[in-house]
């Protein structure tokens, strides 16, 4: 891969995972709910879990559904349903009167496998692989994968810290409740602008 080639990678990484998603949304929610720490599978989960599916697609489990079409709407069925759980997750963490979160923070196998079924994710690894790896050769489908794991753990990591951050605004269980609705409703508002897309 040329520098030029792997500078304009870099910048189509930094604007895919830098920019609002499921991923960021769902972080910035832990971060505010459960502090860094206890966020941190999440985090790595998110970080680790999409440069690992990119693999994958890469090497062409992408023909899978060009055979069978009807992949397609299983996976967006899916996609659907687990969204809708993760935003009634998100939307119910609001802590008690005792001021602890309820719930727990998304675990490292659940934030992997939601890479899966999140279409942003699809829509990323995608567009990456038929921009900088469209021969599918191994090399060029490991500096796409490795690009995201790291411009990926420092984006994840931002979006943490800003939830942790605006955790110090959110003083009240009504305000943190407050938040925490909005972003369940930011999180399917951003599945819904994904699959109008389509």
């Amino acid at each position: 891969m040329t520098y030029e080639l792997f500078f304009a990678l870099a910048g189509f990484v930094f604007g895919t995972v830098f920019t609002p998603g499921p991923n960021n949304l769902m972080l910035m929610a832990s971060g505010a709910n459960f502090g860094f720490r206890r966020s941190l599978p999440h985090l790595t989960g998110v970080a680790v879990g999409f440069p690992l599916m990119i693999l994958p697609v890469g090497l062409g489990v992408m023909q899978l559904f060009d055979a069978f079409p009807a992949l397609t709407w299983i996976m967006t069925a899916l996609s659907v349903a687990y969204m809708l759980w993760l935003a009634w997750k998100v939307a119910n963490a609001a802590p008690p009167r005792d001021g602890e979160a309820q719930g727990t923070p998304l675990s490292f196998l659940q934030a992997c496998a939601f890479q899966w079924v999140n279409p942003k994710a699809w829509a990323m690894a995608l567009g990456a692989i038929t921009l900088y790896a469209a021969s599918r050769d191994v090399t060029a489908i490991l500096w796409v994968s490795g690009t995201y794991l790291l411009v990926g753990s420092f984006s994840a990591s931002t979006w943490t810290l800003l939830g942790q951050q605006l955790r110090r605004l959110l003083t009240r269980p009504a305000q943190l409740r407050a938040f925490n609705w909005t972003m369940a409703a930011l999180l399917l508002a951003s599945l819904a602008a994904i699959l109008l897309q389509r």
